[in-house]
């Protein structure tokens, strides 16, 4: 029985307790998560809801060796206090084995240190930032997906290539996320930087707007806008650029790509043109309509969680970091030991279907970045189209 819900549906189900040593018992392996379910990244909480259908699948074929995946997932309102308050309640209370794809990079710095000295897993966080590859200093966190700085130097390298002239304005969150991409960006123009980075912004969660960081940056005389947003300030970015008639080469982070929250909310024919770096299969791209593992996802989405838009890349990334999460618990053996979950973790080799051709999670004890490879795409008003190779880079 998966428990998941916005406000903790948990409370109505008597499963059996994990010991706090952190082992599994006979019926039912604890995982511990938080999502905004709320809040101003709410649109990220379909990560959540996928996740918990899929674990309510594996459960109904068998579960994991006879262990059932008990998915505590509750609402952080992506407020870093908050995931506090919830993590230790998870932890100390509901004596969860190891966390799962907990959402967000201060959410997730705020408890690191907290589960890292426990000794409790925190497991493919659901944050690019670079530091989740800190193996030496955390080795009971891992990452999942691309690092953000990684994903900068890659706009970076577009922007060398293809508009040399380039005046480029940033806007950015003001956090570790918003700044792994201040960081990438500097790092991947290189010399340049100083001369062609000619204006930032930044913006914070609290904010209802970010239109008049966009019109500022508009003013800076730039010709090039990067925007480093979660999905409501990234919809409200690209209505703005629209608004006020800017029209600059326009790249998005990857983490606001979903036509169905970020693209259609800022605008169709508004959207068009924009760019970013990508390593997953998007369920509206033609490119994948026959694809077998395109095809097996949608079935799975029209069966499992109907509510879900299949428009929405959320929906894909949730499910391909659960498969991830279920081979790591397959390659356990009888050991559900979290020494033992954590060690399975960081020796990973695989395919996941719905990531894009050429592109595997790999770790290894001195790896502890999953996805280290992504393609440019640009979107034509309807979907995204890929163009150019697939591109590596491990974290730094």
């Amino acid at each position: 029985m998966i428990r998941q819900t916005a406000y903790a549906w948990a409370a109505a189900l008597g499963l059996a307790a994990v010991a706090a040593a952190g082992t599994a018992s006979a019926q039912d392996i604890k995982i511990g998560q938080t999502m905004p379910y709320s809040g101003p990244a709410s649109a990220y909480s379909v990560i959540g809801k996928i996740e918990a259908a899929y674990f309510e699948m594996i459960n109904d074929k068998g579960g994991i060796r006879g262990h059932k995946l008990d998915l505590i997932s509750v609402d952080d309102g992506y407020v870093p206090v908050k995931t506090v308050e919830q993590v230790r309640d998870l932890a100390e209370n509901k004596h969860v084995l190891f966390f799962f794809n907990t959402l967000g990079t201060p959410q997730n710095s705020a408890i690191r240190k907290y589960l890292n000295d426990n000794k409790i897993p925190q497991l493919f966080v659901a944050t690019g930032a670079d530091k989740w590859g800190d193996f030496k200093h955390f080795p009971w966190t891992i990452g999942y997906q691309p690092s953000y700085q990684v994903e900068a130097r890659i706009y970076a390298k577009y922007i060398l290539q293809n508009k040399p002239d380039a005046k480029i304005a940033l806007l950015y969150q003001d956090d570790d996320f918003g700044k792994d991409y201040l960081t990438g960006l500097k790092e991947g123009l290189g010399a340049k930087a100083d001369s062609m980075l000619v204006a930032t912004q930044t913006y914070e969660t609290t904010e209802p707007t970010v239109n008049s960081q966009i019109v500022s940056l508009k003013g800076s005389g730039a010709n090039t806008l990067l925007v480093a947003a979660i999905p409501k300030f990234a919809a409200q970015a690209i209505r703005e650029v629209a608004q006020i008639g800017w029209h600059p080469l326009f790249l998005m982070t990857n983490v606001s790509i979903s036509v169905a929250t970020v693209m259609k909310p800022g605008g169709l024919d508004n959207s068009k043109g924009i760019i970013t770096a990508s390593y997953g299969k998007d369920p509206t791209d033609p490119t994948w309509k026959n694809d077998p593992a395109m095809k097996a996802y949608l079935a799975w989405l029209a069966k499992w969680a109907p509510a879900v838009s299949s428009q929405d890349i959320n929906g894909v990334y949730g499910y391909g970091v659960a498969q991830v999460m279920v081979q790591v618990l397959k390659q356990c053996g009888s050991d559900f030991s979290r020494e033992n979950i954590m060690k399975q973790a960081a020796h990973l080799d695989m395919s996941v279907g719905m990531l894009l051709p050429g592109i595997r999670v790999t770790t290894s004890p001195t790896d502890f970045h999953p996805i280290k490879q992504m393609q440019l795409q640009k979107f034509n008003g309807v979907t995204w189209v890929l163009f150019g190779e697939v591109i590596s880079g491990a974290g730094s």
